[in-house]
């Protein structure tokens, strides 16, 4: 046996073929059970692709994308998907971009996202998500985006998110969220990127900088000021009418005590 040919046997005995994590396929096959696709855009999801979705870097599922044998990245969007997110996707433990954007999913984001320890962007915007924006989302410490505009999350911005120091986009635009803007947020000090008003825009009950004052939450300063005066006007003239009664009915009664004296006193 030649040379090369020792070199080859040798490669084949030393290179194993890559092997599915099952943590992944428990991942995905959740996640399917979790989504509803009715225009069939996830049809070759199958449970048979699950047990091996991986070659190397090729990925036999479309928008999913693999990194030596482990799905790394996965892009769902505009699908039409409906139904909710799985809190299983937490399996994929070597997921670095979760993009679910422009679908129609509901329900809350799962707090188990916080094991996604390697995750780096995440995108959720234009769905119908609700509920609060979980504060475990700061333990993945190397979240880069966070974009989950369009919503209709609710509750206020969790602090602890100004902790992610490699955040440099943010946005939670257009929900129902409520409350001050964490200044590790919005007024991000040294080298940290720094995110303008568009970034809170369309939230009624949330206020602090970087978003103008909130006139929605009090009534104009000239409106105050009218109501100020309005109200002691209106006090005062309580107080005088109050005064000319009490004049009134004293006089009254002195009237009649002075009547009644006159009647005891003896002629002369």
């Amino acid at each position: 046996m030649g040379a090369w040919a020792v070199v080859f046997f040798t490669l084949l005995i030393c290179v194993k073929p890559s092997v599915s994590d099952p943590s992944d396929e428990l991942c995905l096959t959740h996640l399917t059970q979790s989504l509803k696709d009715p225009t069939n855009a996830l049809q070759n999801w199958t449970k048979s692709n699950f047990a091996n979705p991986c070659s190397g870097f090729t990925s036999y599922l479309p928008g999913a994308t693999c990194n030596n044998g482990r799905i790394y990245k996965l892009s769902l969007t505009n699908l039409s998907l409906q139904g909710s997110i799985s809190p299983f996707l937490s399996n994929c433990t070597n997921l670095q971009t979760l993009d679910l954007s422009s679908n129609s999913i509901s329900g809350p984001i799962p707090a188990e996202l916080q094991k996604l320890v390697n995750l780096a962007v995440l995108n959720l915007s234009s769905n119908r998500l609700d509920g609060e924006i979980p504060p475990q989302l700061a333990l993945c410490a190397y979240l880069n985006v966070i974009d989950l505009h369009d919503n209709f999350l609710s509750g206020q911005i969790p602090q602890q998110l100004g902790l992610l120091v490699r955040l440099s986009a943010f946005d939670v635009s257009n929900n129902k969220l409520s409350g001050p803007i964490p200044a590790s947020l919005g007024n991000r000090s040294g080298n940290l990127p720094r995110f303008n008003a568009s970034s809170f825009d369309g939230n009624k009950d949330l206020f602090g900088y970087p978003l103008p004052p909130m006139r929605s939450k009090g009534l104009p300063i000239l409106a105050i000021v009218g109501i100020g005066l309005g109200s002691g006007f209106a006090s005062l003239v309580l107080s005088f009418t109050g005064v000319c009664i009490w004049l009134k009915i004293t006089e009254q009664k002195m009237a009649l005590e002075e009547g009644k004296i006159s009647q005891l006193m003896p002629d002369y």
